[in-house]
């Protein structure tokens, strides 16, 4: 329990500011609780991290300005994305797809580090009837997928507002947050439903999650758009790390 609400603190914490909380949180209670389902054992994460990632959403929506009609149709269709990710996930292995996105997070940090004013400015943005179109699409996908598989959903989305809605980092990751929260709650009612929640372990991560993302939050509007572009590559390259073990050493 003490391992478990570490990871689920430095969760909130990493999460509140880039995403990538379920780099630490998802391996700690793979390995700790080993004796039970993966299903069970995802299920149990989503509890805590719709805790933190809440918090966050909550303190930025009071320093951010949001696109709230946008974020209403994002977070609708993530949600429906992400119930329809974690019943599949219950049914089969999601091994197939680590090696594409281990691909995509090479092209992610490269193009990151490169372009040093990536997500520092908030540059021209498209119109609302494209901004409505990719973000919906975009939702559908990464919806899905933390549904599915969950690590690094964080960071796409921050990526997705940033590359293409050309929003900077600070209102990228205040929206990031939103859209979290609702594929959480979409995971959250699958899993609760079939009963693979651990309540016991959930509930006490839960309260860590929100107490780490409180900071990691508050760091990242203190800090502003530059901190959060070196954070970003950090977790983008632990999230890199992960899955190439996952795909090269553990198979």
């Amino acid at each position: 329990m003490i391992v478990l609400c570490l990871a689920a603190l430095a969760a909130g914490f990493v999460d509140a500011i880039v995403g990538g909380g379920g780099l630490i949180q998802t391996p700690a209670i793979l390995i700790a609780l080993p004796q039970h389902s993966v299903a069970t054992l995802l299920g149990t994460t989503k509890i805590p991290s719709l805790s933190g990632t809440f918090s966050a959403a909550i303190q930025y929506a009071r320093k951010v300005h949001l696109q709230w009609k946008l974020l209403a149709v994002l977070c609708s269709i993530a949600l429906v994305a992400a119930f329809a990710g974690s019943k599949t996930v219950s049914m089969m292995s999601n091994s197939f797809m680590k090696p594409i996105i281990f691909g995509v997070l090479i092209v992610v940090a490269i193009y990151t580090y490169t372009k040093k004013d990536f997500g520092t400015v908030t540059t021209t943005r498209m119109t609302h009837r494209k901004e409505f179109i990719y973000g919906s699409l975009f939702a559908l996908v990464i919806g899905f997928y933390d549904g599915f598989i969950g690590p690094g959903a964080g960071s796409f989305l921050v990526l997705f507002f940033i590359s293409v809605l050309g929003f900077d980092f600070l209102k990228a990751s205040a929206h990031a947050k939103f859209v979290n929260v609702a594929t959480n709650i979409g995971s959250i009612i699958f899993f609760a439903g079939s009963g693979h929640i651990l309540y016991q372990y959930a509930i006490p991560m839960a309260v860590c999650n929100f107490t780490g993302s409180i900071f990691g939050a508050r760091l990242a509007m203190l800090k502003g758009n530059r901190f959060i572009r070196i954070f970003f590559l950090l977790v983008v390259a632990a999230t890199i790390l992960r899955f190439g073990y996952e795909i090269f050493l553990k198979s």
